[in-house]
Order: structure tokens, then sequence, then C-alpha cells
């Protein structure tokens, strides 16, 4: 359904997510909680409705990134619990507590702030770094920071997880180096007399590839939202890909041979040429990368982009693809009268991942939500 006013959006199958979590639910078992990961604006199909489908559909808990984006979604209604999954500042401690939210923190002044600033029983986790060299402790200094953290008044370690930086690859070499460093750190806490409720290291890749490391959650991502974390890493259950990316044509005309396309005239048309102008460019996260190499669809066909994306336009070649009119529905991600382009074959024309293909649709591109095959509630279409 297209919006009023506008010629760009994406729609999101709220079916479709709802589907993919039960699938992960039931795959993961009754005595495992799955943490959904909503960040980047759950992976561009937008927070509030998907932070509403995944946990009417077996999700418990959510994660995200940023600290204001727990206080976004706290502003929208969600009440479940939400974890940060990155760095908090000094100055988003208040934040933290007002808004009830779930902090990861591995430094020792900020834990004791938060304790100073607290006047209830505060959960947070801790991240062991396991071999990935970002965020988190090393596995040597958890104990320790663990025994200071809880001994502080209203400070109570709900959690401790770590995250795989290979989990997606048909090498588990790396993965199982890192699980293995992992649970000996859990042994060692365990050694001490701490117990850790929430024992958290799978994302989407780990869920698929080691059974055995979905301990008490899980954090799955992108599979979520309908797609595999890569070719050698592919769910045993089936999912559902929730986002379709369109526009439609604007324009339609005939170029003569000798006629150049776009910024830096990079096409040149060697014959005459119906050229289809679409309204979407690398402003609204459709990235530049695919001039001259990328395809979209309209009446189910493929149709190539010919010269360079612009910020809001790009030019696509009609001429094998009859009757082509404005108001043409144009689909740059999804599918179209039987016809696919998935987000990965995108990514490869970008010299990326599906992540950031999903990632990069701008905010401001209107997304619009649907169950069931119906178009739900007007207040979903809106900017999010």
């Amino acid at each position: 359904m297209q919006p009023k006013g506008v010629v760009t959006w994406a729609e999101i199958d709220l079916t479709a997510i709802a589907a993919n979590t039960r699938a992960v639910k039931a795959f993961v078992g009754a005595d495992t909680e799955v943490i959904a990961v909503i960040k980047a604006n759950a992976y561009g199909h937008g927070e509030a409705p998907v932070a509403r489908t995944v946990l009417a559909s077996g999700a418990t808990r959510l994660a995200v990134h940023r600290t204001i984006d727990g206080v976004r979604l706290r502003e929208a209604g969600i009440t479940a619990p939400i974890l940060i999954l990155g760095y908090t500042p000094p100055s988003g401690l208040e934040m933290i507590l007002e808004h009830s939210l779930t902090p990861t923190v591995i430094d020792r002044p900020i834990v004791a702030r938060l304790s100073e600033l607290a006047t209830a029983p505060v959960h947070i986790h801790v991240k062991v770094d396991s071999g990935m060299s970002r965020y988190g402790l090393f596995p040597a200094e958890v104990v320790d920071f663990v025994t200071f953290a809880n001994r502080l008044p209203h400070i109570e370690v709900e959690g401790v997880f770590s995250h795989f930086s290979t989990a997606d690859e048909a090498d588990h070499e790396p993965m199982l180096a890192q699980w293995d460093i992992f649970q000996q750190v859990l042994a060692d806490l365990e050694q001490a007399g701490i117990d850790i409720p929430v024992r958290h290291t799978c994302n989407s890749g780990g869920v698929i590839s080691l059974p055995e490391a979905h301990l008490d959650a899980v954090r799955p991502g992108i599979i979520l939202y309908g797609h595999n974390p890569s070719p050698e890493c592919t769910a045993p259950f089936p999912l559902k890909p929730a986002l379709t990316l369109k526009s439609v044509v604007v324009r339609v005309k005939t170029l003569p041979a000798g006629s150049a396309i776009g910024y830096g005239r990079t096409y040149l048309t060697d014959r005459p040429l119906v050229a289809a102008l679409v309204p979407i460019g690398y402003g609204d996260g459709f990235h530049r990368l695919l001039s001259n190499r990328g395809e979209v669809l309209i009446h189910g066909q493929r149709a190539p982009i010919r010269g360079r994306v612009s910020m809001d336009q790009i030019v696509v070649d009609v001429s094998a693809i009859p009757d082509v009119h404005v108001d043409d529905e144009v689909v740059m991600i999804g599918e179209q009268d039987g016809a696919m382009l998935s987000a990965g074959e995108v990514a490869r024309w970008c010299e990326t991942i599906h992540y950031e293909v999903f990632t990069s649709i701008h905010p401001m591109v209107v997304r619009t939500y649907r169950e069931n095959g119906h178009f739900i509630d007007p207040k979903f279409l809106r900017y999010v």
C-alpha cells in the first residue's frame, strides 16, 4: 500500500517477524529466553512495531545498543526488560534509572556511580571479551568485577554475556575457542559462589550453529527479520523475509543514442533507450555503489540501473519491459509478481552485507506495516 503523498516507502510484514520469532523460540526451547535484538531501528524495520510483535511472539526481553534507544521504546509504551548492549556514559545513568533499563557495565567508576544514584535494585549485565577485542572485560577480570559490583548497594549482576565474531562462517574453530573461554568464565564465577541468572552468548549465527551454547538466553537479530546470517550459516527452520523496499515510476522517456545519463556521464546510450525515472537515491539509503550495476523490479522483470545513483533519483532501463507507465510500482528489495530481488543480492552489488543494506534505509523513508495480509492501524504510518 502506497502511503498518501509518498513515492518511496518500505513495507514491513509483522506476520513474518512473528513467525520468525516463534520459530526461534521453538528451536531454542522453553528453558531459554529470547532476547530480541532490535538495535539500529530494528535493523531498519522500525523499532516500536517490531518490539510489540516479537514480545507477543515468544521473546521476553529486548536488546538495543544505546541508552536513548531504550528510552524511545519506553516512551512508545514498551514495558519488557530492555538490555543496553553498548556503553552508557555517566551522563546517561539517570536515564537508565528513570526508564528502568538494564545497562551493560564493565567500569568500576560507572557501576559505583550507578549505585550512588539508585534508590531501588538495579539489574546490570557484564560483557566478557572472549576474543572480539571490543567492549568487554578480559576473562581474568570478570570475577573480581562482579564481586565488586554485587557488594554495592542496589546493584544486582543479573547477566553475563559475550559475543561470537565468526558464528556465521563455515570454520567453527574461532567460535568454539570463544565458547571455551566463556565457559571457563562461567566456571570461575560458579567456583567463586556467584550465581548469574541470565547467561547468554549466541547471536543469530550462534543460535543456528552452536545449540549447546544457548544457555539461559539467546540474542537473535537478523533471523528475526527473515534472513540467514550468511550463505554458510542457514537456519534449520523456515524464515520469512519481512521487508520490501518500494518506489514508483515518475517519468518515462526514450533517450536517443549518445545520451549521457546522470552525474559524471558514466553511462552513454549506444542505442535508443527507454528510461524510467525512480525517486530513490543514496539520501534514502540506496547505495551509490549500485550505480551502473544494480537492478530493480518493474512488472516482475529486472530493470538495470543506468548512470550514477543520485541523492534522490535513479534512472533504470526499461527498454525490454513493455508498457511501463508513471505510477507503476518499483521494487528495490523484495518480491514482485513472482520475481525476487533479495537483500543479499543487493549487498553483493554494494560490496557489503545485507545487515548494512537494511540499516542504511533512512529513518525518513516511511515504513508501513501489515499483519495477516492487511495493513494495520494508520498510527504506524509514520516516520520511525
